[in-house]
């Protein structure tokens, strides 16, 4: 029989622990990682749908619901009926129309781009909502903490903000979490992301004294409270992810 007092059976006890643990727990992980990403596609959707007004009212019918994404059941679905396969990868001012924009990875996109000569690929989402266009952008940022990212759709014209969604990753809660809120992202709807024939971005501001968003044309929204690194990451994303945007959408507007 065993001593099971031995330093070495406690050694090679826990050796063999670890070996099983980690054996199962890799499991579980190959098994359900399809599932995750699957998730994960889903959630897409539905923050792409809410930034184009497209929310669970739409579907219930009840006001109320107005503040919350569509089901991640029915995302599929609505996603198909809203969007289809109106998905494009945009490169400088080219847009191929592809069902692998949901594949790009925006954060890794942005880190290439440093690479001299590549050129970074750019998922657009091109919804339709009462028979008039929405272009949906993808942002990605750097908050206070951690990732920062979100989803502004823009009208027709290519310039007027159709709705945004913002989301984070460890921002504090309270402030700089609260860009995920609806009175932060509501600001965004009507704002102009152009001065004139001059592309500005839309600044997240300090002291804006605008707090009921009542000015369009300013190119500014009221800042969060104690958030102001949050906001300034949310300004950045705008004003330089949604810009590499404008090419093509220049080509869109000259046709």
């Amino acid at each position: 029989m065993a001593n099971t007092e031995k330093n070495s059976y406690t050694l090679l006890f826990a050796i063999g622990m670890v070996v099983i643990v980690g054996s199962v727990l890799a499991g579980l992980f190959g098994s359900l990682n399809g599932q995750i990403k699957e998730n994960q596609k889903k959630e897409k959707k539905q923050n792409i749908l809410f930034a184009m007004g497209i929310t669970k009212a739409t579907i219930s019918g009840n006001a109320d619901d107005a503040g919350s994404p569509v089901d991640a059941i029915e995302a599929d679905a609505i996603f198909t009926k809203y969007v289809g396969d109106n998905q494009y990868i945009i490169e400088g001012a080219k847009a191929t129309k592809t069902n692998k924009a949901f594949a790009v990875n925006v954060k890794k996109e942005g880190q290439k781009a440093k690479e001299a000569g590549y050129v970074r690929k750019l998922p657009l989402y091109v919804g339709n909502v009462d028979g008039k266009k929405a272009y949906v952008v993808p942002l990605y940022g750097k908050g206070l903490w951690d990732a920062i990212w979100g989803y502004v759709a823009l009208e027709a014209d290519l310039k007027t903000v159709k709705g945004a969604f913002f989301d984070h990753k460890g921002e504090t809660p309270g402030l700089g979490a609260n860009i995920k809120e609806s009175f932060f992202y509501e600001d965004f709807k009507g704002e102009s992301i152009y001065n004139g024939a001059e592309y500005k971005g839309i600044t997240v501001a300090k002291g804006n004294n605008d707090p009921t968003n009542k000015r369009k044309g300013d190119n500014k929204v009221d800042a969060i409270a104690g958030a102001t690194i949050t906001g300034d990451g949310v300004t950045a994303m705008i004003k330089t992810d949604l810009k590499m945007y404008v090419p093509y959408f220049e080509t869109v507007k000259a046709n």
